[in-house]
């Protein structure tokens, strides 16, 4: 259900007729370090895929798109994963993906990095095929964490090399900070029992600097598609349903924020409202209604005046940003739409809250 990255390592291995360096994971070289080329990630033949478990029994395998990276003769390997290339099959799940669990406003990529002892790969050109253990670090929603995978290393020609997991790797979601996004998916899907740890496979291929990349049958591509995806901020336009979607999904992040009792957004608000703004600028042909809510502290009549200035806050915000003003409005609603209960500090928070809903613009 979640994306998660890979893992990359480093390795010299001595060969008379070359020398190869593989990026993500591992490092080949020949015998002087200054001969040794650079590599870069093929994203056309790489593949990352995570499987996730709902409702205690249902497992689902998505995958991330767009993937880059780059090692360097110095054995220094880098590979960044584009958060919103994530692709579940149904972009409902794609922007509950990206909006409410990565929440890529904030956090658009993780990347993984890694420096291997060459060593360890010397003999890979006589064999062809490598098992090892590679350790790495994965920078995910602003946490770094060491990790280790079991990896199948393979030179699929002098200038290609193929990094593939031989064990899927176990990302747990609280490592990174994102337990409460859990929450959030549950919510806006309306299931259960989302396990807290996505099992991650990948099959990375490497290609020489300046060697033409061939054509490869990735492992993983056999079950998924593999390549590049357009994102959304290669669409000109949205569709009425893509605007939709995202509106739904941005009305349930929590991520505009206010001073107690005030309606002075918080600074922090700025990484959503810039979202707001993109996929409104994407739906030209609708109007899009910011509106307030509160919990019920206080008196109703308070309540429905605060929720009014709020709402009133973001959508000066949108239009001083440049969002055309017939294309905004604003209401409160104060107490009177709780999607929860009352009863608790957490029931609270998810009704004090800042909702964008579409409909069409007026001919």
């Amino acid at each position: 259900m979640f994306e998660v990255v890979a893992f990359w390592r480093k390795m010299r291995v001595r060969a008379a007729a070359f020398g190869l360096v593989v990026a993500g994971l591992l490092v080949f070289g020949s015998q002087a370090a200054s001969a040794a080329p650079n590599w870069t990630l093929d994203p056309s033949a790489s593949v990352l895929t995570y499987q996730s478990v709902k409702k205690n029994t249902i497992v689902e395998t998505n995958k991330i798109r767009n993937i880059t990276g780059t090692l360097s003769s110095a054995g220094d390997a880098r590979i960044s994963f584009d958060l919103n290339s994530v692709d579940t099959g149904v972009d409902l799940r794609n922007v509950r993906m990206r909006f409410l669990f990565f929440e890529t406003f904030t956090y658009p990529t993780a990347e993984v990095t890694a420096k291997v002892d060459p060593a360890a790969f010397a003999d890979l050109p006589a064999k062809r095929r490598v098992k090892t253990t590679l350790p790495f670090r994965l920078s995910l929603h602003g946490v770094d964490k060491d990790l280790e995978a079991s990896v199948v290393v393979t030179m699929i020609s002098d200038t290609q090399v193929s990094v593939a997991s031989e064990a899927p790797v176990a990302v747990h979601v609280e490592d990174f900070g994102l337990l409460p996004n859990i929450d959030k998916l549950q919510q806006a899907a309306n299931v259960t029992n989302i396990v807290p740890t996505a099992s991650v496979s990948f099959d990375f291929v490497f290609t020489a600097d300046g060697a033409k990349p061939a054509a490869v049958q990735t492992v993983a591509a056999s079950t998924a598609e593999v390549g590049p995806v357009a994102t959304d901020a290669a669409k000109a336009n949205f569709s009425d349903e893509e605007c939709l979607n995202r509106f739904a999904v941005l009305s349930r992040t929590g991520a505009i924020y206010f001073r107690q009792a005030s309606a002075r957004l918080d600074a922090k608000s700025r990484p959503l409202l810039a979202e707001v703004e993109g996929v409104v600028g994407k739906c030209p042909a609708l109007k899009v209604e910011v509106s307030g809510h509160t919990d019920s502290d206080g008196s109703a009549e308070a309540n429905k005046a605060l929720s009014e200035r709020r709402a009133q806050a973001v959508a000066d915000a949108l239009i001083a940003d440049g969002v055309p003003r017939n294309q905004i409005s604003s209401a409160g609603y104060g107490e009177d739409k709780p999607v929860a209960a009352n009863d608790t500090p957490k029931n609270k928070a998810l009704n004090r809250r800042i909702e964008f809903s579409a409909s069409k613009l007026a001919n």
